[in-house]
Parts: C-alpha cells; sequence; structure tokens
C-alpha cells in the first residue's frame, strides 16, 4: 500500500509537527518551500517540485544536494505548483490516498485552488482518495453514494459541505440528522457532531466533501 504526502509551503502554524514523519508506507513530494521545511524537520522528500520562488538561491543548492529527484518549473505557467505534485503523485505512483499539508491559511486565491482541486478533470476518477489536513481539520470528498465515516480521535465537529446542489442528502447518526433534502447550491451544514464512533451519510448527485474539525 501507498500513501503519498504533499508538504506545500503554508503557514508553519497550520501544521503540526506531528503530522511530518517518515515511514516505509509514506512517500513525501515538497512544493516550493515546502521541501525546504521537510528537510528542516528532518524527512527527505522523493521529490522536490515548484517554481521555488519562495526560496533562496542557497536553499534552492541545498535542495539539489538534499534531494535526488528535483523538478523546476518556470514561474510563469498555467497550473499551480500543488497542482503539479498531486499529477505527480497519481500519473507515477499508485496511492491509496494522497493527503495535502501546508495547503490551508495565507493567501485565499491558493487556498480555495486547493480546496477546489477536486473538479479539476485530470483528478475526477481520484476524487475519493484527496485529502487536506491542518492542525485543526481534515477534508475529504465524495461522489454520489452511501458511507460511513469514522470520528477521529481528536475531533468534536463534522461538517458535511455540498460543493455543488445536491439532491436527497441524508445524514444519520449525528446530532442534526437530515433525510433527503435537496440543496440547491453550494452550502456548509456546519458544526454537526457525532453521537457515537461512526456516521452515515448519503446523496444521490453532486460532490460533498466532509470536515471534521476541533476549536
Amino acid at each position: 500500500m501507498t500513501n503519498i504526502a504533499i508538504m506545500v509551503g503554508g503557514p508553519e502554524n497550520y501544521l503540526l509537527e506531528t503530522q511530518i514523519k517518515s515511514n516505509t508506507d509514506l512517500i513525501w513530494i515538497g512544493v516550493d518551500r515546502g521541501a525546504i521545511r521537510l528537510l528542516d524537520s528532518g524527512v527527505k522528500p522523493a521529490i522536490a517540485l515548484g517554481d521555488f520562488d519562495s526560496i533562496t538561491s542557497e536553499e534552492l543548492k541545498m535542495l539539489k544536494n538534499e534531494v535526488k529527484d528535483v523538478r523546476q518549473f518556470p514561474a510563469e505557467k498555467d497550473e499551480t505548483d500543488t497542482e503539479l505534485a498531486v499529477k505527480v503523485a497519481f500519473q507515477e505512483f499508485t496511492p491509496q490516498i494522497v493527503t495535502l499539508y501546508g495547503a490551508t491559511g495565507g493567501r485565499l486565491d491558493h487556498l480555495l485552488n486547493n480546496l477546489w482541486l477536486v473538479f479539476h478533470p485530470t483528478f475526477q476518477p481520484h476524487i475519493s482518495k484527496i485529502k487536506i489536513v491542518d492542525n485543526k481539520n481534515s477534508m475529504t470528498y465524495f461522489t454520489p453514494g452511501s458511507y460511513e465515516i469514522k470520528k477521529e480521535k481528536d475531533k468534536k465537529y463534522v461538517a458535511f459541505i455540498c460543493l455543488t446542489p445536491v439532491d436527497k442528502l441524508t445524514l444519520t447518526n449525528v446530532k442534526y440528522e437530515l433525510t433527503d433534502e435537496k440543496i440547491m447550491y453550494p452550502y456548509s451544514l456546519a458544526s454537526n457532531e457525532f453521537i457515537d464512533e461512526t456516521a452515515e451519510f448519503s446523496f444521490e448527485t453532486g460532490l460533498m466533501a466532509v470536515i471534521q474539525s476541533k476549536d
């Protein structure tokens, strides 16, 4: 089983140090300054990529000395560095899950681009394998179907995010339940809570995300 972890260069205060770890089941990709962050934490990424416009020439030289596979792209390009990293993850590996760290906080345009990655046609087949994590939240994506989700031990809240219009949304085994609800526009059903260790939801059309959060 292969898991890919992508470290993006967002603000460090949105990370938990315990999220940066190295093991044989985890392949790290460092994106721009995220690659330096990994090295500073004692983790050597398998791949470092980006335009590297957020690091110094000395840091880039050090990166090239430490990481075998460094891919530098021009600053003027159609895709963000994060999009390039996610493409590499799915095109060159067969991951069970691709988790983005350092992808929240900072510039809103980058945040929105990261949240909306799943709308990119290239990533449509991999929606259920993309996850965004920071020090307070974890976000996963879902296509129509029926699901059971497990409560994360350190999280209190669960939000059901309708990224598009959604038909027949049903939420069960949560504090605020719904039955066959029609959501007409993108909407966040925020601040719901687990009442047990698992919850269930289903919907028939659209695209959704589930966010587990803590204060």
